[in-house]
């Protein structure tokens, strides 16, 4: 028998960096034991071209990423979620569609690389800066042992990923459920 692959949404307002990043990691990492998806709120319509660079640099998949509507996901006949994870401080505090199969939720705020101000270079030491706190958490998550933890426990641990290093204040503060 096969193993279960887990399905997973990272949720953003733009749904154009930070939750973009996280889907690609994901997508690479946990191949052949996740499915990585994202969306946003509010699409802006457009990834920050940031975000695939920063992506592709770092080894992992650099194409296929469009921002949508996290509608998609609320559907009949959509993927069905084992894990809902926001990424932004104001995705967290929307109220969120209800998700079929009751995900396990958490709220894994990282600062917007989009919204840093500066130099070409400095936006890009963000995306890579949110990438790699990302990256870590997304690491801690591949790590959990999941079958052998029951639902409560799970919970804890996926939220508790949420509040490591580089968290938004959002994050820190919350005991959010999605």
């Amino acid at each position: 028998m096969p193993d279960k692959v887990f399905n997973v949404l990272f949720l953003c307002t733009g749904n154009s960096a930070r939750s973009i990043l996280a889907e690609g990691i994901l997508r690479k990492d946990g191949e052949g034991r996740f499915q990585a998806f994202s969306a946003g709120s509010q699409p802006k319509g457009a990834v920050n071209p940031l975000a695939p660079k920063v992506l592709g640099n770092f080894g992992y998949p650099a194409e296929g990423y469009r921002s949508k509507s996290w509608d998609e996901f609320a559907v009949p006949g959509a993927p069905v979620m084992d894990f809902v994870f926001t990424v932004c401080d104001s995705a967290a505090g929307e109220a969120c569609p209800v998700w079929p199969g009751q995900p396990v939720t958490a709220h894994w705020g990282i600062e917007d690389p989009a919204a840093v101000e500066g130099t070409a270079a400095e936006k890009e030491r963000a995306f890579v800066e949110a990438f790699r706190l990302m990256r870590n958490r997304i690491s801690a998550f591949l790590a959990l042992p999941m079958a052998k933890l029951d639902a409560a426990s799970l919970r804890n641990r996926v939220r508790e990923i949420g509040a490591a290093e580089g968290a938004s204040a959002g994050a820190r503060q919350s005991k959010l459920t999605v």
